[in-house]
């Protein structure tokens, strides 16, 4: 007791104490003693538990002053395939982190970066993309904090001093999920809560095919009756683009504007990739449509031709393969950006999509780093098309440093994947955190857009 021999009885005792206490307790800690027990306090705000494209913070306190940590997070998709971030950051002089406030000293991103845990997730194998395939389910999200910053790797982390589980979900309170086997309709139907009646969209994907839920059952959070439309690769639906009929998209869009929970006077048609060229036809060839977002899309149809009433309707824009290339230095990566035949040309004007028959506005959504196919181009060649027939121009919103794949806000950014059709990986371009600001900064233009181009009221789901 020497060393509280010279301090008075009572209250003057106990504060210096419990001062030395703590102070000694926080450097056991951080020195890796193997306690369980640790006074850091690792917390997401306002909730641990969000739909996916609405923004959290990450809060970290109980550190001593300036602690140099390793900020980590781990996702497991549904097959299994692991995707992780680690990021260095110093505490402040109260030994606290908040991510939305403290920059990032380095690792997979630097700077404020709020949900930087989250978009910079990494595939631990190569040429995996994380696309959610049941949205009935969360994403579960484990964050850590682990001590040391200054050599601390993914692969020699420190010692643990604090952990939590995030998840982040696709169906908001009160969204009903409808499957439709209707006819020759394969989709699925997402309600917002309450009896509407609800501005409605049909949501295309883009070559990978199948159906995907995820960026529909997000819309209908925001207030849209959305369908996301499978039109290859599903079920008893054609297994590759052969060709498409425009027939099938004219019953899908009748069954939705049918519906009572949809509200009359047109729908929305929301397509990344080949499925934003098949927005633009179903928009210029058939009758209700009010608005159209193309993500990274092409001006003319692509590959595939479009028939209807028997007779072909467009024919495919196509490729040339012999100008392939292989990117060696990223392990094999094919890059198809030159392969595409130009759009300009006077002989392929029968495939470009004839915007001007549309009665719909248009919002264009590029990124300028986008190394699968020129996307500015095709959406310059767009509003061209539609400033020679005399047409308002559409909305171009073009982003430095995005690549092709432009997802909701906060999925981790895919330069490169591999896609099951070609059989290889294909690079889609982009650098992580340009390409995270565009798709959030899209993201709220795509809601807003549509907000003011289709009719009715919007409500927000509450989760």
């Amino acid at each position: 007791m020497r060393l509280f021999s010279s301090l008075k009885p009572g209250l003057a005792v106990r504060k210096p104490a419990a001062f030395y206490f703590n102070w000694v307790w926080r450097r056991f800690v951080s020195a890796g003693s193997g306690l369980k027990m640790s006074p850091v306090n690792l917390r997401v705000e306002p909730d641990s538990k969000c739909l996916f494209d609405r923004p959290v913070t990450v809060k970290v306190d109980g550190l001593a002053p300036r602690q140099l940590v390793t900020l980590r997070a781990t996702l497991t998709d549904e097959k299994g395939d692991i995707f992780s971030s680690s990021v260095r950051y110093q505490s402040d002089g109260k030994g606290r982190l908040d991510l939305s406030e403290s920059p990032a000293l380095g690792g997979d991103y630097s700077g404020v970066q709020p949900m930087g845990f989250l978009w910079a997730l990494k595939p631990q194998s190569p040429w995996r993309r994380l696309m959610k395939r049941d949205v009935t389910t969360p994403y579960k999200v484990d964050i850590e904090v682990r001590s040391g910053g200054e050599a601390v790797g993914k692969d020699t982390p420190g010692p643990l001093l604090a952990s939590c589980a995030h998840e982040r979900g696709f169906i908001g309170q009160g969204v009903r999920r409808v499957p439709v086997r209707e006819g020759r309709i394969r989709a699925t139907l997402f309600l917002p809560p309450g009896e509407g009646p609800f501005p409605g969209l049909v949501d295309l994907g883009g070559t990978a095919g199948g159906l995907l839920e995820y960026r529909s059952s997000l819309l209908a959070g925001h207030g849209f009756a959305a369908m996301a439309l499978a039109y290859f690769g599903f079920e008893d639906l054609p297994e590759r683009m052969w060709e498409f009929h425009l027939e099938y998209f004219e019953e899908a869009l009748r069954y939705l504007q049918a519906l009572p929970q949809v509200r009359r006077g047109g729908v929305g048609m929301v397509g990344i990739s080949k499925g934003a060229d098949l927005a633009l036809s179903v928009a210029s060839f058939l009758p209700g449509v009010s608005a159209v977002v193309s993500v990274a899309g092409c001006n003319a149809n692509f590959m595939t031709p479009l028939q209807c009433g028997g007779s072909t309707l467009l024919p495919g824009l196509g490729m040339c393969l012999e100008r392939v290339r292989v990117d060696e230095a990223l392990g094999g990566v094919l890059d198809l950006s030159d392969c595409y035949e130009d759009p300009r040309d006077p002989s392929l004007q029968g495939c470009v999509v004839p915007i001007e028959r549309a009665s719909a506005r248009f919002l264009f959504l590029v990124g300028e780093d986008d190394q699968n196919w020129p996307s500015t181009l095709y959406a310059a060649e767009a509003a061209r098309r539609l400033g020679t027939h005399g047409r308002a121009p559409p909305e171009v919103m073009s982003f430095p440093g995005a690549g092709h794949l432009l997802e909701p806000p906060y999925f981790p950014h895919c330069h490169a994947s591999f896609h099951k059709l070609v059989g290889a990986p294909l690079l889609w371009g982009g650098q992580p955190q340009p390409h995270a600001a565009a798709q959030e900064q899209a993201w709220s233009r795509v809601l807003s857009f549509l907000k003011e181009s289709l009719p009715g009221e919007v409500a927000r789901s509450r989760l």
